[in-house]
This record gives structure tokens, C-alpha cells and sequence, in this order.
């Protein structure tokens, strides 16, 4: 038969393509890409008190831990297309298919007809079966996520610690080893699956290991430059601001990104000049007597206006 398959009663009865709206060719970025466009259009998030629309994400959340996986998809493939022998009468062989299997006793599972997949490889004795692996999914703040921090979880009533490693991002999913569904004769228990959801930061905008934020200056230290304080995550530092800068320039302050296990990023401080909205007669006496001094040249000449 090849690689022996690992027999798990929900992949006999669950046709996880067609849980996806994929076709079983279809590739890993086609089942990524629906999986994605499933789980926004069922996430809870986006459906309150729906509890049609939660089964349903889990449902999907499920399917793709199985197909999207390469080596999960490649046992899950193998074991509802070849079949298995088992034992026949006298002692004889006879295949048997996972169709066959559910079309016998009018449509009913085969783990109710036979005592489970299990019982019919070991000839009426039962084999080790693993757990199923579980979902769940952790809500932290933007703090939470950059610091690190150890949260618990309620697992099927067990209370569990998960530890977050400093600098997680949205959207994560975090393997914890052995604390899924309990395995059956002595097979071992499955892993769960913590997909991470951090909140948004009043100021600051993370892309990867960056941050990002909008400072805004006025006209006159734009155009004359200035140095300007700046928030970080841990404390202030001060930008200078070169005379001339454009409003949209964008400096980079290595360093004060967000700090993972691998690297730390920057922040990206983008300008914002901010024209007045109201000016005192000194003011626009001052900008008036600045335009009719200014440069000669029509700074709109290349437009052909």
C-alpha cells in the first residue's frame, strides 16, 4: 500500500475540498486563496451572535489544517482514494474501499457499522488512533503582541497556558504540542492550533517588523527645518527635519521597530505639513510680503497651464 495511512473518522466522512469550493487538483495557493476568502466572509469578527457563521468558520478552519498542509493533505489524499485490505472470510483477504464503506447499512458511518476503521485493519482488534487536531483563536492588544506574554486558554474544559512570543503578528498560528483531541487505544493526542488576532495602536501602523507613523509639522519647520520629537514604543526620540522637506518625506529611525526573535525592525515617521486654517493679520501680512518676494520662476511652467 506504501505509506500507511493515519486513519482519522473525520477525514473518512468530511470531504474537505468541497468544504472549500476547491477541486481535489487544485493547488496549494487555490486552496490558500479560498480558505482566506472563507474565513473573512464567516469570521466572527465580521458575524456576531451568528452561530450558523462560526460553525461554518470552523468547519473551514478545519479543512484547511488538512488540505493545506502538504504532508497532512498527501495522508489525508491517500487514505480516502486507495482503500484498505482487511480481513475476509477463512482467513482470506478482501478490499475494501472507503466508497464501500459508507454505501453499506442505508448511508451510515463505517465507524458505526464496524467499531471503526481501526478495528477492521487489526482484524477485530483495536489500533492506536491519534487525536484530532483543534483550533482556537486568542485576542491580544498591540502591547501584548510586541511585548510577549503567556495567556490561558479553556480548551474542552482543561485550562491551558499558551506562551506568545515577543513580537507576534496578526493573524499567527501557533502550535501547541500534544493539547488537541485525546488519541484512542493509546494513540497519541492531537496539537492545537492558536491563531493570534492583535488589536490596532492609536498612532503607530506595523507592517512586518516596521512601524509606522504620521508626524505633523508646520510650514515654517518644513521649510526651514527643525528637530521635532517623536514617539516610540519605548519612550521619545528626536527626528531632525532637514529645510526644504516635502510634505509625504518619509525618515527612518532604525532600530525602533518591533523586535522579534529574529530581528528587530524600524519606524518609518512619514511628515504631515499642516497649513493653517485661520491666520492673524501679522501672519498673512508676513506670508503675503514671502509670495511677492519668492522665486521667479512659475513653479506650474511644465504643466503647460
Amino acid at each position: 500500500m506504501g505509506k500507511q495511512a493515519t486513519v482519522r473518522k473525520e477525514w473518512l466522512e468530511t470531504d474537505y475540498y468541497s468544504v472549500l469550493g476547491v477541486g481535489k487538483d487544485a493547488s496549494p495557493k487555490d486552496i490558500k486563496r479560498a480558505y482566506r476568502k472563507l474565513a473573512q466572509q464567516y469570521h466572527p469578527d465580521t458575524n456576531a451572535g451568528d452561530p450558523t457563521a462560526e460553525a461554518r468558520f470552523k468547519e473551514v478552519s478545519e479543512a484547511y489544517d488538512v488540505v493545506g498542509d502538504a504532508e497532512t493533505r498527501q495522508e489525508y489524499d491517500h487514505m480516502r482514494d486507495v482503500g484498505y485490505f482487511v480481513g475476509g472470510p477463512g482467513g482470506g483477504q478482501q478490499y475494501v474501499r472507503v466508497e464501500d464503506l459508507f454505501s453499506g447499512g442505508g448511508g451510515a458511518s463505517p465507524f458505526d457499522l464496524f467499531g471503526g476503521i481501526g478495528d477492521l485493519l487489526g482484524q477485530g482488534r483495536s489500533r492506536p488512533r491519534p487525536g484530532r487536531d483543534l483550533s482556537a483563536e486568542l485576542r491580544l492588544s498591540f502591547h501584548e503582541a510586541i511585548a510577549g506574554v503567556t495567556k490561558q486558554l479553556t480548551i474542552n474544559g482543561q485550562k491551558l497556558k499558551v506562551k506568545i512570543p515577543q513580537g507576534v503578528a496578526d493573524g499567527a498560528r501557533i502550535r501547541v504540542s500534544g493539547k488537541g483531541a485525546a488519541g484512542s487505544a493509546g494513540g497519541s493526542a492531537g496539537d492545537l492550533y492558536v491563531t493570534v488576532r492583535v488589536g490596532e495602536h492609536p498612532i503607530f501602523v506595523r507592517s512586518g517588523r516596521n512601524l509606522g507613523i504620521t508626524v505633523p509639522i508646520t510650514f515654517a519647520e518644513a521649510a526651514l527645518g527643525a528637530e521635532v520629537a517623536v514617539p516610540t514604543l519605548d519612550g521619545k526620540v528626536t527626528l531632525r527635519i532637514p529645510p526644504g522637506t516635502p510634505n509625504g518625506k518619509t525618515f527612518r529611525v532604525t532600530g525602533k521597530g518591533v523586535v522579534t526573535a529574529g530581528d528587530t525592525g524600524d519606524l518609518m515617521v512619514t511628515v504631515d505639513v499642516v497649513v493653517p486654517k485661520s491666520l492673524t493679520d501679522e501672519q498673512r501680512q508676513l506670508l503675503e510680503k514671502f509670495r511677492d518676494n519668492g522665486p521667479d520662476e512659475d513653479l506650474r511652467t511644465h504643466l503647460g497651464v
